[in-house]
């Protein structure tokens, strides 16, 4: 039964292929790097479809290579909240908490952005309540959301520069930061539509509002640290190209080190793109996350999320590594 459950559920893997999206091939070797992440996402969604209980999961998913590791973690987020939200057939509900109380913790940015893909998947009626999710994170999702409409929807997301009017999820988004948190996934996009050529990534974000670009950027130098893709002269010239917005860009870069210090995941790549977009060792910049991120609410109108990714920008800007 479980083997029938994760052979229906689990998207094939030919959708993750840049030839099938339709995605900018820089070379052969940006497009294995890209295809093995596509690949290995549908791999921890398929190990956690399958698995008895989160453990066993986190079993199979310990053996998934470091490189790629986090992005199974991510596809068994997506998992076990689709899992959750199926009146029949899902093997009860609490698997994401279960996960998150396990080896899943250590990744809890990737889960809670497999949360958004869930989302994108299913009706908003079996939507996860806010409430149950933690309230500096909740913003992940949205990221996680736009990733893949982006992705899975690029004509309409990233071509015709698509914004809903007003997301409904949650509920009480006084501020209405929800779109500014999807455009933050739809930048990460940008680095795998355009085969993580900088460059064109840069073109692309600059053919947007400008209202819009700060959230890219942020998604971008998310995606060109934690996935990687591009070499260190490569990352310069996106850094230039990033002009007013690399604080920004090194904010999303900071994310990515703090993601990868936390699980454990450290690869020669993340390092390269650390020093090269925040200035500093990727240790570093997962030091600065944590001492910005705030204790509790913030005031004023922004969310406690967006101000902790001002202080972050800010915070690196002032260690010198980073030029406003």
């Amino acid at each position: 039964m479980r083997s029938l459950r994760r052979r229906i559920l689990t998207p094939d893997i030919s959708e993750t292929l840049l030839s099938t999206r339709g995605f900018h091939v820089k070379s052969p070797k940006a497009r294995e790097q890209l295809e093995t992440i596509g690949a290995t996402f549908l791999t921890g969604y398929a190990y956690a479809a399958e698995a008895r209980s989160p453990a066993e999961a986190e079993e199979w998913l310990e053996q998934v290579p470091r490189q790629f590791r986090g992005f199974a973690y991510e596809g068994a987020g997506m998992a076990f909240t689709i899992l959750d939200a199926m009146p029949v057939g899902g093997g009860g509900g609490g698997k994401l908490a279960g996960f998150l109380a396990g080896r899943g913790n250590d990744h809890i940015y990737m889960v809670y952005v497999g949360i958004g893909w869930a989302m994108a998947r299913l009706p908003r009626f079996l939507w996860p309540k806010s409430s149950t999710l933690d309230p500096l994170l909740l913003w992940l999702v949205h990221d996680g959301y736009g990733f893949h409409q982006a992705y899975f929807r690029t004509q309409q997301y990233v071509h015709e520069q698509y914004q809903a009017p007003g997301f409904p999820w949650p509920a009480d988004d006084p501020t209405s930061y929800a779109n500014r948190a999807i455009d933050q996934g739809i930048g990460r996009a940008l680095w795998f539509v355009n085969g993580t050529d900088g460059d064109r990534v840069a073109s692309m974000i600059e053919g947007f509002p400008e209202s819009r670009r700060a959230d890219l950027y942020g998604g971008a130098g998310l995606a060109a640290t934690y996935a990687g893709g591009a070499q260190e002269d490569e990352l310069l010239a996106f850094r230039e190209r990033a002009g007013e917005y690399r604080p920004l860009l090194a904010q999303g870069s900071a994310f990515a080190a703090e993601a990868r210090v936390r699980a454990d995941l450290l690869v020669p790549h993340n390092e390269v793109a650390a020093q090269v977009i925040c200035g500093t060792t990727p240790e570093q910049a997962a030091r600065v996350t944590h001492e910005t991120r705030p204790a509790g609410a913030v005031q004023g109108q922004l969310p406690a999320y967006e101000v902790w990714r001002q202080r972050i920008a800010n915070e690196l800007v002032s260690l010198g590594g980073v030029s406003p």
